[in-house]
């Protein structure tokens, strides 16, 4: 690199700089860390202009400016969080197909840790949940390729391709002795971000898997869905599941929440000023009509998943039960630039309405429920003996006194059998509908 060039390239970036603080003056004029223009780091920009030249001149092969100054920025963001990051524009297009609701690779929410991908959470019904991916693999390989060097934005696109691709994805998992090799074929991600169905008459069940821009109204009808499904009309409570949910738009969290909540603030960031709250604030009407809530997390529970328990639960709208959540607390905010690249640049933390930080926290579940796996005990080889089976016992009555037994009271065997199944097929959703019974009675005796 030629002289000129460097005293160019250091103009440029003095004047980079010198723009930047004189922004950042009219906005954080208070405070007295601020640098003025004699204080710019000159030494650190002859010593960057410096390692640009050495790259250029002695690096194995040669390697273009535009190459270097991308994996510079790539490098600086990097440095930042786990959560800022430079987007190229093949990565920027795949987030805004993520966030529209389809996309193609493997199905899986990914962060950095100590240099290796974790896996925030896998996303429901999608190859990497089918091949038997959790929250909290680490993951060392992809196929042959070592992760440890990669940049988050360079791992993921190492796992998205083709469909019907394959890839081999080498995995660390707590409670296993030595590393796991599972494969995975790639496919189209369609991703829907709203389940439901009736666990028992009058009882709903909504599962989230991801907040995207409609989540809040597909909520809404799923729950419409559901009152015209259950025979009475209005539900006695509902379960919402937000398991291994990995999160996705702030405005779709706040969305979720105000369907339940009739006042008060759902969420409020604040970033370096003083001046930089926002308050995102519930509307009249929940769609229950105060019905109980139960909240079912785990540590696959991140990010806009946190802000709907932590709203729901500072409200005392719902009960939290099962994990404590991920912790993922920070906004990132996406700054597109003008070459079709884009910034993701974490500039705000969010705090739930009783101003509690879920940054490296998460939310503490009300009831704490760890996953288990039930089996049905052995039926005892000589049946235990009842009232009914001694000679002579006196009968029922039920005559003189069926109008108060029977009264509100519907006996469905399927939902029976169906519920006796649940406790072996989900134990937490199975305590949680239990829960939400109790819940349903204990506000029918108080209404009564």
């Amino acid at each position: 690199m030629s002289a000129a060039t460097r005293h160019g390239l250091l103009s440029v970036l003095g004047l980079i700089l010198a723009v930047s603080l004189t922004v950042g003056h009219l906005v954080w004029a208070d405070r007295e860390s601020i640098l003025d223009s004699s204080e710019l780091p000159l030494e650190e920009m002859r010593g960057f202009t410096e390692v640009l030249d050495r790259i250029k001149q002695d690096y194995v092969e040669p390697i273009d400016d535009k190459t270097l100054l991308e994996n510079a920025i790539r490098g600086m963001l990097n440095g930042l969080d786990p959560h800022s990051a430079y987007l190229d524009v093949d990565a920027f297009r795949d987030l805004q197909a993520g966030t529209s609701g389809e996309f193609g690779g493997l199905g899986i929410e990914v962060g950095l840790e100590d240099g290796f991908i974790k896996v925030i959470a896998p996303i429901d019904d999608t190859p990497a949940q089918r091949a038997g991916v959790q929250a909290g693999d680490l993951i060392i390989r992809l196929d042959d390729t070592p992760v440890k060097g990669l940049t988050l934005a360079e791992a993921v696109k190492k796992m998205r391709g083709k469909p019907d691709t394959e890839i081999v994805l080498t995995i660390v998992r707590v409670g296993e002795e030595k590393p796991l090799k599972i494969t995975i074929v790639r496919d189209i991600i369609q991703v829907k971000s709203v389940k439901s169905r009736l666990l028992e008459p009058g009882f709903g069940y909504v599962r989230v898997t991801q907040f995207q821009a409609k989540t809040a109204r597909n909520l809404s009808q799923a729950l419409s869905n559901l009152k015209r499904q259950n025979k009475k009309g209005s539900l006695k409570g509902v379960v919402m599941d937000l398991r291994n949910n990995p999160g996705g738009v702030l405005n779709a969290a706040v969305e979720v929440s105000d369907i339940f909540l009739e006042k008060g603030t759902v969420v409020y960031t604040e970033g370096r000023s003083e001046g930089s709250r926002q308050d995102f604030k519930a509307t009249p009407g929940d769609m229950l009509d105060g019905a109980p809530m139960v909240v079912l997390v785990n540590a696959g529970s991140a990010s806009a998943s946190e802000i709907v328990a932590g709203a729901l639960q500072d409200h005392r709208r719902a009960i939290v039960m099962g994990e404590q959540t991920f912790g993922k607390g920070s906004v990132q905010t996406i700054l597109p630039m003008a070459n079709g690249t884009a910034v993701k640049l974490t500039t705000a933390l969010y705090f739930t309405p009783k101003g509690r930080s879920i940054q490296a926290e998460g939310i503490q579940p009300d009831i704490k429920l760890e996953k288990l796996q039930l089996a049905s005990a052995d039926m005892p080889a000589v049946e235990l003996l009842k009232e009914a089976n001694l000679s002579g016992h006196l009968e029922n009555g039920k005559s003189r006194s069926d109008n108060s037994i029977s009264d509100g009271i519907e006996v469905d065997e399927k939902n029976e059998n169906d519920t006796a199944s649940l406790a072996e097929s989900d134990y937490q959703l199975y305590e949680a509908l239990n829960l939400l019974k109790g819940l349903s009675l204990l506000q029918k005796q108080k209404s009564s």
